[in-house]
């Protein structure tokens, strides 16, 4: 699904990712631990196709991001990727459907609505981002990322701005809909017990990995630490 190897990122002349090499099957949920500053969520820009990396290769599905132009990198984050940010990033002039929407009229999703509902936001389609809860409004980038289809979802501390109650809530939404689509998960976080609900975890820190394992029994997200 994505191979990384010896990826490297530069940034104002310093080395941010030094020589990552990595391997992420299809359907599998990963989490990436590492202290702010460590290059977590840099990583995660270079390998959804954010930012180019400054050496090495990624590959998504057996295309080269580097050998791709800007417009076909733009087409394959089109069509292939969806992002969960710990900033919402919503459009406050538009209601809980207007945001979610913008993600499915990419691929033409007629069914968004759908995604809406396993979010548990039925009831607030009409409702704008100033009349939601934290927890709400991350339920809606989450419905605005999946509406997509995205193969990938890459999750940058998606519950990083959140309290542990809502934090649960949120990252068992995420696990649930994963399994039930079938998706690829990709997440960054300090929260060393979130990695007790991944299938592998990769811990990184000042720029290289130093720990890459497997998880043989995940747990849910009311059975670990916060």
């Amino acid at each position: 699904m994505i191979t990384a190897r010896d990826v490297r990122k530069i940034y104002r002349g310093c080395e941010v990712l030094k020589g990552m090499s990595l391997d992420i099957e299809e359907g599998e949920n990963v989490v990436i631990l590492g202290a702010s500053g460590s290059g977590k969520s840099t990583l995660l820009s270079v390998l959804s196709g954010l930012e180019r990396a400054d050496g090495g290769s990624v590959t998504v599905n057996g295309e080269e991001l580097a050998a791709m132009s800007d417009k076909q990198l733009t087409e394959f984050r089109r069509k292939n990727v969806g992002f969960v940010f710990q900033q919402y990033y919503l459009l406050d002039h538009l209601t809980v459907d207007g945001n979610v929407r913008l993600g499915a009229d990419l691929v033409g999703n007629k069914d968004y609505r759908d995604v809406i509902g396993a979010v548990g936001l039925a009831e607030k389609l009409k409702n704008k981002p100033s009349e939601l809860s934290g927890g709400e409004q991350q339920r809606v980038c989450i419905a605005r990322a999946i509406a997509k289809k995205p193969r990938v979802l890459f999750m940058d501390e998606p519950t990083g701005a959140l309290d542990e109650e809502t934090g649960r809530a949120v990252l068992d939404y995420i696990c649930r809909l994963r399994r039930e689509l079938g998706l690829t998960a990709v997440s960054v976080t300090h929260n060393a017990n979130i990695a007790e609900t991944a299938d592998t975890v990769i811990r990184i820190n000042s720029g290289k990995i130093v720990e890459y394992y497997r998880n043989s029994s995940p747990k849910s997200a009311y059975e670990i630490g916060w």
